[in-house]
């Protein structure tokens, strides 16, 4: 009877202590909580197409101004750096000489008719012929375009605003004989920040820069602010200045800082030539376990789990890392919180 009991009591002593090691196995097992992250969008482009440029701000409406025929400057209304208005008027050339040929013309004009009746009552007479009316009718035609032609001319005795914008240069000074066509102003539409980016590249680069191309944009004057822009235009020619092929860079967003025409900026184009695989740029601090060719980053595939993915470096540049395989799938690019993740673990995405 007594080994009966010393085996009951033996049995409920190991199942009590079998249970309390489970409890201990089972509270020792960490809770995975969700980690918060954050994403960095994944974008590729043509491998080897980063074309790095330099270049001046500018605007599609930069203009130089001049007067159509000339003269002597009598008043300029403004100065570098004025702002304008479309339509304001700027200069002026004295007009003593186109009024003189507009009363010549007018007298011209005067006189012709004067012709012209006195040939049309000689004709009806039979005293003059069928050919000196219509020589007198082209002469009266002949003074009557003379008209318009100085009328015209007198319109442009003065400059005025295309644009609004700014003043950028005054070429010429009150008093300063011009001819036809002298640039007297420049003047941008600075006002409609229609700002570009005007850089110069080498032919091969030309040729494989297209337009459409996204770019970025970076200038001492905003230090802390990347622009994001696109190719807009492509020079067709050389630019004997320069030496090279001018590509226009035009800005996706207003800038939040004032910009000016002739402010230096640095770009890089992303240009997307045919022919050439895909890569991702992408920090290096998201870079895990590198070996040079090798290494892992984490992903995520829909948003809420992260997935240690393997890659293929490419290139190690100073602060990115150029992959060529292995993010083709990825929603994004976890680049902060990587310490705390495992393969499978929850996220939570903070914008």
């Amino acid at each position: 009877m007594k080994t009966i009991y010393s085996t009951l009591i033996l049995a409920a002593a190991m199942t009590l202590l079998f249970s309390c090691h489970q409890e201990e196995r089972t509270s020792a097992i960490p809770k995975q909580d969700t980690i918060p992250v954050k994403l960095m969008d994944l974008q590729s482009y043509g491998a080897g197409n980063t074309i790095e440029a330099t270049g001046v701000f500018t605007t599609d409406d930069e203009t130089i101004l001049g007067f159509k025929n000339g003269g002597v400057i009598s008043k300029i209304l403004v100065k570098e750096g004025d702002p304008i208005r479309k339509g304001q008027l700027l200069a002026s050339v004295l007009s003593s000489e186109v009024d003189a040929k507009a009363g010549q013309a007018s007298l011209a004009v005067e006189k012709a008719r004067r012709d012209y009746d006195r040939a049309l009552k000689l004709y009806r007479d039979s005293v003059a012929t069928l050919e000196q009316l219509q020589n007198a009718k082209t002469a009266l035609d002949v003074a009557q375009q003379d008209v318009k032609s100085v009328n015209f001319n007198q319109q442009y005795m003065n400059i005025y605003a295309p644009v609004s914008g700014y003043v950028l240069a005054k070429l010429a000074n009150e008093g300063q004989i011009v001819g036809p066509g002298t640039p007297v102003l420049q003047v941008n539409g600075a006002n409609q920040s229609n700002w570009k980016l005007k850089v110069g590249v080498s032919d091969q680069q030309w040729t494989q820069i297209k337009v459409g191309d996204a770019a970025k944009i970076t200038t001492d004057a905003m230090p802390k602010d990347t622009l994001v822009a696109y190719v807009s235009k492509k020079s067709e020619g050389l630019d004997p200045q320069s030496g090279t092929f001018s590509i226009f860079l035009e800005l996706r967003n207003k800038p939040s800082y004032k910009l000016a025409s002739g402010i230096f900026g640095r770009s890089w184009i992303l240009s997307h030539s045919k022919g050439t695989d895909p890569y991702w740029r992408v920090p290096y601090s998201a870079l895990l376990d590198g070996d040079g060719q090798e290494g892992y980053v984490f992903i995520t595939l829909d948003g809420k789990k992260a997935k240690r993915q393997k890659v293929k470096i490419a290139k190690i540049e100073k602060d990115m890392v150029l992959i060529s395989s292995g993010l083709e799938n990825a929603q994004g690019l976890i680049v902060s919180g990587s310490a705390y993740l495992q393969d499978g673990t929850a996220i939570q995405i903070i914008k």
